[in-house]
């Protein structure tokens, strides 16, 4: 039997995995002969993309700009097979009693992010289509971590940008009348894919038969994951119950229109999507150039038009 070991996109699971979880719950991919093991990176040691470029994973789930951006720079030969979101994931929130009404309201105040080339560049970008002076914001730099309302009304920022409208946006104890999150995709940034799924070039073309079967297998379970709610939290809570479940539910319930495209696909990846991304990315100087962008992807394994 195949030992199969798949990387998660963050630091612990959260219900953006649920249709791995599911599908290895329900005996999917052990009754094809996968023995699939789920792990979360160990940041000491780098992101899913360097676990997948030193052949320690077979597969893991990644943001488009790093899998570009090692492409770009690094020549590395990894590759994207499915798409898992279909919406960007990120926000911008604050709370009421900043006085923030709206992006271009950042002007002159103090936002918490991961000042990345990407995260100054989404900022700047979210800002100015707001018609608000993106030189004016102050950055406060949050690292990696993610803060809550409970730490703007604290007074450690006056809003956030990067936490996911259906995961951290969610924490806190402000009441929700307090709080303000504006999706990023619905205040004016480029299109893209949050997450994808993908492995390197090697195991696609040595290994296709099995990638087919691993992604068919995982497609199913990400349908049955959004289709049966109450069943899947069984299944996250016994690798998160260190989370609330309403809060688990709350985050299920709005993740899961994301595995799906307008057509009601799961995993097909959109190029409509992809070279636009790419090449604000590097229009902006977070990606050495977007030259590669179209190998960066396939939807060959999925059985649907590439």
């Amino acid at each position: 039997m195949p030992h199969l070991r798949v990387m998660l996109d963050y630091f612990h699971p959260w219900p953006n995995s649920a249709g791995l979880y599911v599908a290895r719950a329900r005996r999917w991919y052990a009754d094809a002969g996968l023995d699939v093991e789920l792990v979360v990176q160990d940041p000491g040691r780098g992101d899913t993309l360097e676990y997948l470029a030193r052949g320690e994973v077979d597969f893991g789930i990644f943001p488009p700009n790093r899998l570009l951006a090692r492409r770009a720079s690094l020549g590395q030969p990894l590759v994207a097979v499915a798409a898992v979101n279909h919406r960007g994931l990120e926000a911008i929130q604050t709370t009421t009693s900043t006085g923030i009404t709206r992006p271009r309201d950042l002007a002159g105040r103090r936002i918490a992010y991961n000042p990345t080339p990407r995260g100054r560049a989404m900022v700047r970008h979210l800002v100015a289509a707001d018609g608000g002076d993106p030189d004016a914001v102050v950055t406060v730099d949050a690292g990696t971590r993610e803060l809550t309302v409970d730490d703007i009304e604290a007074g450690e920022a006056d809003a956030t940008f990067g936490t996911y409208w259906s995961w951290d946006a969610l924490r806190g104890d402000l009441p929700e009348e307090r709080r303000l999150t504006w999706p990023v995709d619905e205040i004016g940034a480029p299109r893209y894919h949050s997450y994808l799924l993908g492995t390197s070039e090697r195991t696609l073309q040595q290994r296709p038969d099995l990638v087919r079967e691993f992604l068919t297998l995982t497609g199913r379970g990400y349908g049955a994951a959004a289709q049966e709610p109450d069943r899947t939290l069984e299944s996250l809570e016994t690798v998160i119950p260190y989370f609330p479940r309403p809060l688990i539910a709350r985050s299920l319930d709005l993740i899961a229109p994301t595995w799906t495209d307008s057509d009601g696909r799961w995993g097909v990846i959109d190029e409509t999507r992809m070279g636009p991304y790419a090449r604000w990315l590097a229009e902006h100087g977070a990606l050495a150039h977007d030259r590669d962008w179209s190998a960066s992807f396939t939807n060959s394994l999925l059985g649907v038009p590439a």
